[in-house]
Protein backbone atom coordinates (compact mmCIF):
# COMPACT_ATOMS: atom_id res chain seq x y z
CA UNK A 1 0.00 0.00 0.00
CA UNK A 2 1.19 3.78 -0.85
CA UNK A 3 2.54 5.88 1.68
CA UNK A 4 -0.27 8.45 0.52
CA UNK A 5 -2.61 6.23 1.44
CA UNK A 6 -2.02 5.67 4.87
CA UNK A 7 -1.53 8.67 5.59
CA UNK A 8 -5.31 9.25 4.36
CA UNK A 9 -7.08 6.20 6.76
CA UNK A 10 -5.39 8.64 9.93
CA UNK A 11 -7.79 10.90 11.31
CA UNK A 12 -11.72 10.61 11.33
CA UNK A 13 -13.47 7.50 9.48
CA UNK A 14 -17.22 7.08 9.77
CA UNK A 15 -18.80 3.74 9.73
CA UNK A 16 -22.23 4.94 7.71
CA UNK A 17 -25.46 4.21 8.18
CA UNK A 18 -27.87 2.27 5.79
CA UNK A 19 -31.12 4.83 5.56
CA UNK A 20 -34.65 2.49 5.29
CA UNK A 21 -37.77 3.81 4.32
CA UNK A 22 -40.62 1.60 4.94
CA UNK A 23 -38.14 -1.42 4.71
CA UNK A 24 -36.36 -0.26 1.74
CA UNK A 25 -33.22 1.58 1.13
CA UNK A 26 -33.33 4.92 0.86
CA UNK A 27 -31.02 6.35 -1.65
CA UNK A 28 -31.68 10.06 -1.18
CA UNK A 29 -31.32 10.08 2.50
CA UNK A 30 -28.08 7.99 1.64
CA UNK A 31 -26.72 10.51 -0.60
CA UNK A 32 -27.45 12.97 2.26
CA UNK A 33 -25.71 11.46 5.07
CA UNK A 34 -22.74 11.26 2.52
CA UNK A 35 -22.69 14.61 1.30
CA UNK A 36 -23.15 15.58 5.39
CA UNK A 37 -20.03 13.56 6.55
CA UNK A 38 -17.80 14.54 3.82
CA UNK A 39 -18.94 18.36 3.95
CA UNK A 40 -18.15 18.19 7.76
CA UNK A 41 -14.73 17.21 7.02
CA UNK A 42 -13.41 13.71 7.93
CA UNK A 43 -11.06 11.84 6.58
CA UNK A 44 -12.44 8.71 5.06
CA UNK A 45 -15.70 6.81 4.33
CA UNK A 46 -16.71 3.51 5.74
CA UNK A 47 -19.46 1.61 4.08
CA UNK A 48 -21.18 -1.57 5.72
CA UNK A 49 -19.80 -1.70 8.91
CA UNK A 50 -22.29 -3.00 12.47
CA UNK A 51 -23.39 0.73 11.73
CA UNK A 52 -24.30 -0.15 8.47
CA UNK A 53 -26.39 -2.76 9.28
CA UNK A 54 -24.73 -5.15 6.72
CA UNK A 55 -25.74 -8.54 8.72
CA UNK A 56 -29.47 -7.39 7.69
CA UNK A 57 -28.73 -6.45 4.36
CA UNK A 58 -28.76 -9.00 0.93
CA UNK A 59 -25.16 -9.84 -0.99
CA UNK A 60 -27.55 -8.27 -3.67
CA UNK A 61 -28.19 -4.67 -1.54
CA UNK A 62 -24.71 -4.46 0.17
CA UNK A 63 -23.33 -4.42 -3.92
CA UNK A 64 -26.28 -1.79 -4.72
CA UNK A 65 -25.02 -0.17 -1.05
CA UNK A 66 -21.52 -0.02 -2.21
CA UNK A 67 -21.72 1.05 -5.85
CA UNK A 68 -23.62 4.05 -4.74
CA UNK A 69 -21.67 5.29 -2.37
CA UNK A 70 -18.54 4.96 -5.02
CA UNK A 71 -20.71 6.82 -7.17
CA UNK A 72 -21.58 9.69 -4.94
CA UNK A 73 -17.73 9.88 -2.88
CA UNK A 74 -16.54 10.14 -6.77
CA UNK A 75 -13.14 9.61 -5.56
CA UNK A 76 -13.14 12.38 -2.88
CA UNK A 77 -12.09 10.35 0.31
CA UNK A 78 -10.62 6.46 0.87
CA UNK A 79 -13.52 3.92 0.64
CA UNK A 80 -13.08 1.29 2.94
CA UNK A 81 -15.76 -2.07 3.17
CA UNK A 82 -16.88 -3.68 5.91
CA UNK A 83 -18.71 -6.99 4.78
CA UNK A 84 -15.59 -9.40 4.92
CA UNK A 85 -16.17 -10.35 8.41
CA UNK A 86 -17.73 -13.82 9.80
CA UNK A 87 -17.10 -16.98 11.28
CA UNK A 88 -16.59 -18.85 7.75
CA UNK A 89 -13.55 -18.55 6.99
CA UNK A 90 -13.89 -20.05 3.27
CA UNK A 91 -16.80 -18.51 2.38
CA UNK A 92 -14.99 -14.97 3.02
CA UNK A 93 -12.43 -16.23 0.64
CA UNK A 94 -14.92 -16.99 -2.23
CA UNK A 95 -16.67 -13.32 -1.53
CA UNK A 96 -13.30 -11.66 -1.81
CA UNK A 97 -12.05 -14.13 -4.63
CA UNK A 98 -15.31 -12.67 -7.01
CA UNK A 99 -15.53 -9.17 -5.44
CA UNK A 100 -15.55 -6.05 -7.56
CA UNK A 101 -12.69 -4.21 -5.75
CA UNK A 102 -12.81 -1.15 -8.48
CA UNK A 103 -13.62 2.03 -6.04
CA UNK A 104 -12.37 0.63 -3.39
CA UNK A 105 -9.16 1.08 -0.86
CA UNK A 106 -9.37 -1.33 1.96
CA UNK A 107 -10.83 -4.03 3.34
CA UNK A 108 -12.51 -4.70 7.37
CA UNK A 109 -12.46 -7.55 8.47
CA UNK A 110 -14.09 -8.54 11.95
CA UNK A 111 -12.87 -11.02 14.25
CA UNK A 112 -14.56 -14.51 13.72
CA UNK A 113 -17.53 -14.64 15.86
CA UNK A 114 -19.87 -17.25 17.78
CA UNK A 115 -17.00 -20.16 16.81
CA UNK A 116 -14.57 -18.61 19.50
CA UNK A 117 -11.37 -19.86 17.75
CA UNK A 118 -7.98 -19.93 19.28
CA UNK A 119 -5.68 -17.36 18.58
CA UNK A 120 -3.91 -19.69 16.12
CA UNK A 121 -7.28 -19.85 13.97
CA UNK A 122 -7.57 -16.57 14.28
CA UNK A 123 -4.18 -15.65 12.79
CA UNK A 124 -4.86 -18.52 9.81
CA UNK A 125 -8.25 -16.76 9.14
CA UNK A 126 -6.79 -13.36 8.93
CA UNK A 127 -3.90 -14.81 7.31
CA UNK A 128 -6.06 -16.54 4.56
CA UNK A 129 -8.01 -13.12 3.90
CA UNK A 130 -4.89 -11.45 3.16
CA UNK A 131 -3.96 -14.10 0.48
CA UNK A 132 -6.80 -13.69 -1.49
CA UNK A 133 -7.42 -9.77 -0.86
CA UNK A 134 -6.21 -7.33 -3.75
CA UNK A 135 -6.63 -4.69 -1.28
CA UNK A 136 -5.48 -3.73 2.15
CA UNK A 137 -6.99 -5.00 5.36
CA UNK A 138 -8.09 -3.61 8.95
CA UNK A 139 -8.55 -6.24 11.15
CA UNK A 140 -11.66 -5.15 13.43
CA UNK A 141 -11.73 -5.86 16.94
CA UNK A 142 -14.57 -6.28 18.66
CA UNK A 143 -14.98 -9.00 21.43
CA UNK A 144 -18.14 -7.31 22.96
CA UNK A 145 -20.09 -8.85 19.34
CA UNK A 146 -17.53 -11.61 18.35
CA UNK A 147 -17.17 -13.22 21.69
CA UNK A 148 -13.38 -13.62 20.56
CA UNK A 149 -10.38 -11.09 21.72
CA UNK A 150 -7.40 -10.66 19.38
CA UNK A 151 -4.49 -10.58 21.54
CA UNK A 152 -2.00 -8.05 21.11
CA UNK A 153 0.13 -10.74 20.60
CA UNK A 154 -2.11 -12.07 17.93
CA UNK A 155 -2.16 -8.71 16.09
CA UNK A 156 1.26 -7.83 15.87
CA UNK A 157 2.29 -11.10 14.51
CA UNK A 158 -0.42 -10.46 12.34
CA UNK A 159 1.04 -7.14 11.34
CA UNK A 160 4.70 -9.10 10.34
CA UNK A 161 3.29 -11.87 8.94
CA UNK A 162 1.63 -10.12 5.69
CA UNK A 163 2.46 -6.76 3.70
CA UNK A 164 -1.52 -6.43 2.67
CA UNK A 165 -2.66 -6.27 6.78
CA UNK A 166 -2.45 -2.64 7.12
CA UNK A 167 -3.89 -1.80 10.70
CA UNK A 168 -6.63 -2.49 13.17
CA UNK A 169 -9.66 -1.22 14.41
CA UNK A 170 -9.55 -1.91 18.18
CA UNK A 171 -12.83 -1.81 19.89
CA UNK A 172 -11.69 -4.21 22.89
CA UNK A 173 -11.60 -0.63 24.88
CA UNK A 174 -8.95 -2.32 26.92
CA UNK A 175 -6.17 0.20 26.64
CA UNK A 176 -3.38 -1.85 28.21
CA UNK A 177 -3.75 -4.50 24.70
CA UNK A 178 -3.94 -1.50 23.23
CA UNK A 179 -0.88 0.49 24.27
CA UNK A 180 0.90 -3.15 23.98
CA UNK A 181 0.11 -3.30 20.36
CA UNK A 182 1.43 0.76 19.75
CA UNK A 183 4.86 -0.42 21.70
CA UNK A 184 5.61 -3.03 19.39
CA UNK A 185 3.93 -2.82 16.02
CA UNK A 186 5.97 -1.77 13.02
CA UNK A 187 6.42 1.25 11.27
CA UNK A 188 3.39 2.16 9.73
CA UNK A 189 1.05 0.20 11.01
CA UNK A 190 -1.99 1.46 11.71
CA UNK A 191 -4.10 1.97 15.09
CA UNK A 192 -7.65 3.28 15.25
CA UNK A 193 -9.78 3.50 18.01
CA UNK A 194 -13.75 1.48 17.52
CA UNK A 195 -15.41 3.51 19.77
CA UNK A 196 -16.20 7.16 19.57
CA UNK A 197 -15.19 7.47 23.48
CA UNK A 198 -12.19 5.52 23.77
CA UNK A 199 -10.64 8.57 20.57
CA UNK A 200 -8.69 10.67 23.25
CA UNK A 201 -6.87 8.05 24.75
CA UNK A 202 -6.20 6.27 22.19
CA UNK A 203 -4.36 8.62 19.90
CA UNK A 204 -2.76 10.25 22.95
CA UNK A 205 -1.31 6.88 23.44
CA UNK A 206 0.24 7.00 20.15
CA UNK A 207 -2.85 6.00 17.98
CA UNK A 208 -4.02 7.16 14.55
CA UNK A 209 -7.71 7.89 14.69
CA UNK A 210 -11.10 6.26 14.81
CA UNK A 211 -13.72 4.65 12.90
CA UNK A 212 -16.89 6.41 14.23
CA UNK A 213 -20.56 6.36 14.52
CA UNK A 214 -21.15 9.92 16.29
CA UNK A 215 -19.15 10.96 13.33
CA UNK A 216 -22.42 10.47 10.71
CA UNK A 217 -24.02 13.34 13.35
CA UNK A 218 -21.37 15.47 14.02
CA UNK A 219 -18.54 14.89 11.74
CA UNK A 220 -17.32 18.17 12.11
CA UNK A 221 -16.59 18.73 15.87
CA UNK A 222 -15.98 15.12 16.14
CA UNK A 223 -13.26 15.71 13.39
CA UNK A 224 -11.75 18.46 15.17
CA UNK A 225 -11.27 16.60 18.08
CA UNK A 226 -9.39 14.01 16.52
CA UNK A 227 -7.26 16.20 14.33
CA UNK A 228 -6.74 18.11 17.68
CA UNK A 229 -5.60 15.48 19.45
CA UNK A 230 -3.66 14.23 16.73
CA UNK A 231 -1.52 17.40 16.85
CA UNK A 232 -1.46 17.00 20.49
CA UNK A 233 -3.44 20.28 21.09
CA UNK A 234 -4.59 18.56 24.37
CA UNK A 235 -6.49 21.73 25.90
CA UNK A 236 -8.54 21.70 22.99
CA UNK A 237 -9.09 17.48 22.67
CA UNK A 238 -10.27 17.71 25.93
CA UNK A 239 -12.67 20.80 25.21
CA UNK A 240 -14.56 19.08 22.09
CA UNK A 241 -14.26 15.70 24.07
CA UNK A 242 -16.30 17.23 26.95
CA UNK A 243 -19.19 18.93 24.57
CA UNK A 244 -19.51 15.04 23.09
CA UNK A 245 -19.42 12.94 26.07
CA UNK A 246 -23.17 12.42 26.39
CA UNK A 247 -24.01 11.87 23.34
CA UNK A 248 -21.20 9.24 23.07
CA UNK A 249 -23.42 7.42 25.74
CA UNK A 250 -26.77 8.17 23.79
CA UNK A 251 -26.00 7.04 20.95
CA UNK A 252 -25.34 3.39 22.13
CA UNK A 253 -28.19 3.31 24.90
CA UNK A 254 -30.91 1.63 22.85
CA UNK A 255 -28.19 0.20 20.34
CA UNK A 256 -26.13 1.06 17.36
CA UNK A 257 -27.04 2.24 14.62
CA UNK A 258 -30.29 3.31 16.96
CA UNK A 259 -29.20 5.84 18.51
CA UNK A 260 -27.09 7.71 15.52
CA UNK A 261 -30.45 7.10 13.02
CA UNK A 262 -32.11 9.01 15.93
CA UNK A 263 -30.29 11.70 16.01
CA UNK A 264 -29.86 11.77 12.04
CA UNK A 265 -33.65 12.10 11.80
CA UNK A 266 -33.60 15.19 14.35
CA UNK A 267 -31.15 16.70 11.62
CA UNK A 268 -33.58 15.88 8.47
CA UNK A 269 -31.16 13.57 7.19
CA UNK A 270 -32.77 9.94 7.23
CA UNK A 271 -35.35 8.40 9.03
CA UNK A 272 -34.85 6.37 12.39
CA UNK A 273 -35.71 3.12 10.47
CA UNK A 274 -33.88 0.13 11.14
CA UNK A 275 -34.25 -3.81 10.74
CA UNK A 276 -35.36 -6.43 12.99
CA UNK A 277 -33.57 -7.24 15.28
CA UNK A 278 -33.20 -4.33 15.68
CA UNK A 279 -36.12 -1.71 16.17
CA UNK A 280 -35.82 2.23 16.50
CA UNK A 281 -34.69 4.69 19.37
CA UNK A 282 -37.74 5.60 21.59
CA UNK A 283 -39.29 9.23 21.68
CA UNK A 284 -37.59 10.03 24.78
CA UNK A 285 -34.52 8.86 23.61
CA UNK A 286 -34.47 10.84 20.88
CA UNK A 287 -35.80 13.49 22.85
CA UNK A 288 -32.45 13.12 25.02
CA UNK A 289 -30.20 13.37 22.01
CA UNK A 290 -31.65 16.25 20.91
CA UNK A 291 -30.92 18.28 23.64
CA UNK A 292 -27.44 17.42 23.15
CA UNK A 293 -27.28 18.15 19.68
CA UNK A 294 -28.67 21.11 20.32
CA UNK A 295 -25.79 22.07 22.91
CA UNK A 296 -23.22 20.75 20.72
CA UNK A 297 -24.29 23.14 17.94
CA UNK A 298 -25.05 20.84 14.78
CA UNK A 299 -29.11 21.07 15.16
Amino acid sequence: MSNNLRERLRGTGVALVTPFRRGHIDWESLEKVIEHVIAGGVDFLVSLGTTGESVTTSETEQRQIIDFTIRINRGRLPLIVGIFGGNNTGEIVRRINTFDFDGIDALLASNPAYSKPAQEGIFRHYLALAEASPRPILLYNVPSRTASNITAETTLRLARAHERIIGIKEASNDLYQICQILQGRPAGFLVLSGDDFMTLPLIACGGDGVISVIGNTAPKPFSDLTRAALRSALTEAQRLNRQMLELYRLLFAEGNPSGVKAALELQGLCSREVRLPLVPMSDAGQALIRRELEQLGVL
